[in-house]
């Protein structure tokens, strides 16, 4: 049974750069007596990739899930250009502009690429449209600068970088506005998440907003404007990743600033400087 969507935001597609795309306000998700996520606070525009990282067990999961309509929201709200909406299903999401490019691709490996990109979403009037198809096909992977050899090769015997880029293109078939891309260089050489880092860059300068769940920071630094890192199911800061050290953020994403040891550190720091008041 499909999903439902509320709320009427503009259609789907590109938008201008920097302007506000997504916008989660305190939303909350429960699993018994597990806060997986508390009162988390995300923003997203056009045009910018926004890094979300943590520990395992940060939240993350439950923030794709939440973002892509898998799951509910306890509480808080999600808004799309101002416009607070709810979605209950993966197709809902898409709807309102939201494409999510999960971890494992859910690519088909004996499929070829034009049959893997038209999965569930066939062009058929009256029947399978495969010219229609095809020179879509194309026109993607072309605007994406994709290396694919052929659309009729199957997706097995693709190096994981095309993988990724035949995952990522699917999605941007219904126009999206912001693309989430759950752990897109995971298990990829160097060559291959260099091809993936670079499709990245180019989904933004295309005006989309790109919400990358990461655990590798140099790839983090490498094309994220901003850096959001959350720890136990809470926001624990965000950095404009021009400007923040990786130590900054693995500081953040570990809560080295909230232990004891740093706290004890910070106090007898201070001891010096209140006896040199005093006197």
């Amino acid at each position: 049974m499909p999903g439902t969507a509320s709320g009427t935001p503009p259609g789907p597609g590109p938008g201008t750069a920097g302007t506000g795309v997504l916008s989660l306000r305190g939303v909350s998700k429960q699993f018994g007596a597990v806060a997986a996520l508390s009162k988390i606070d995300l923003d997203v525009a056009a045009g910018e990739v926004v890094a979300v990282v943590g520990d395992n067990g940060a939240g993350k999961s439950t923030l794709v899930k939440i973002l892509s309509g898998v799951y509910a929201p306890d509480a808080g709200t999600v808004s799309v250009h101002g416009m607070e909406v709810s979605f209950d299903s993966p197709g809902a999401a898409h709807a309102l502009g939201i494409a999510t490019v999960y971890q494992d691709l859910a690519l088909c490996e004996n499929l070829d690429v034009k049959a893997n990109l038209f999965l569930g979403q066939e062009l058929r009037p009256w029947m399978l449209d495969d010219v229609a198809m095809e020179k879509r096909s194309w026109e993607l992977l072309r605007e994406l600068r994709a290396r694919i050899p052929s659309l009729d090769v199957p997706v097995a015997a693709l190096s994981g970088g095309q993988r990724q880029t035949v995952a990522i293109a699917r999605a941007l078939l219904g126009r999206p506005e912001v693309v989430l891309l759950d752990e897109p260089t995971a298990a990829l050489g160097v060559a291959q998440t260099a091809e993936v880092l670079n499709l990245i860059e180019r989904l933004r300068d295309n005006g989309l907003g790109i919400v990358m769940i990461s655990h590798n920071m140099e790839d983090v630094r490498a094309v994220a404007d901003r850096v959001a890192v959350l720890r136990l199911g809470r926001n624990n800061g965000v950095f404009d990743a021009r400007g923040v050290s990786s130590e900054e953020i693995v500081a953040a994403i570990t809560g080295a600033a909230d232990n004891a040891v740093s706290q004890r550190a910070t106090r007898r720091a201070a001891i010096p400087r209140e006896e040199e008041e005093q006197q």
